[in-house]
């Protein structure tokens, strides 16, 4: 019989909103997801039932990524389960079970009342458990809110900070001048995003103990 791991893990579970009037976005959505480079125990994300897709993610500013990319894409509940998972796990995240996914489901139900389409559940022991969760929460919450004002062309110019390229190669990328440059930066909030994504990964790792 499976036993539960010692170590904790973050289960991402993303339902669409309104599917029946939107039509099926998941294979677009898992085509976006594919970005992620998700090493070690990791399990890749899969479609799980109906407009649902989740992942099994041991680091975690990859779970911060991938919140960030169903935020950008919009029209998405997501929930995160933190909590041990069932061993051996098994290749396809579809077969794995173990108190973090049902964390993650009580997650995305949970999700359906935030403001942000948000919500982390934790199955981790511990006096401190709640209050990690909700440091998560807290830290997502403030992201997506600054995520969801760039505008097209600020996430161009985040995407290209995130390769590395300076401003003057994203200016010269663009075809613009560095000065639109840096008001793009300016308006993509690009400076205060890193440093939330910061404070999330580091709300995710005393989450996970």
């Amino acid at each position: 019989m499976a036993k539960s791991s010692g170590g904790a893990m973050i289960v991402v579970t993303a339902d669409q909103i309104r599917s029946s009037s939107r039509g099926d976005r998941v294979p677009a959505m898992l085509t976006a997801l594919e970005s992620l480079t998700l090493g070690g125990r990791s399990r890749g994300f899969a479609r799980t039932a109906g407009d649902e897709v989740q992942a099994l993610i041991a680091d975690p500013a990859d779970a911060v990524r991938a919140v960030r990319l169903f935020v950008r894409e919009g029209g998405w509940r997501v929930g995160l389960g933190i909590g041990a998972v069932d061993t051996p796990v098994p290749d396809d995240v579809r077969a794995a079970n173990g108190p973090a996914f049902v964390a993650a489901r009580a997650a995305v139900n949970e999700s359906r009342g935030g403001a942000q389409d948000l919500a982390v559940v934790t199955r981790v022991g511990g006096a401190d458990a709640g209050a990690a969760a909700d440091d998560v929460r807290a830290a997502l919450d403030l992201l997506a809110f600054v995520w969801r004002r760039r505008t097209a062309a600020g996430w161009e110019v985040a995407d290209l900070v995130a390769e590395g390229l300076s401003r003057q190669e994203i200016a010269a990328r663009l075809g613009v001048t560095a000065s639109a440059v840096s008001q793009r930066v300016s308006t993509a909030a690009v400076v205060e995003a890193d440093a939330g994504e910061a404070l999330a990964v580091r709300a995710l790792t005393a989450a996970l103990g």
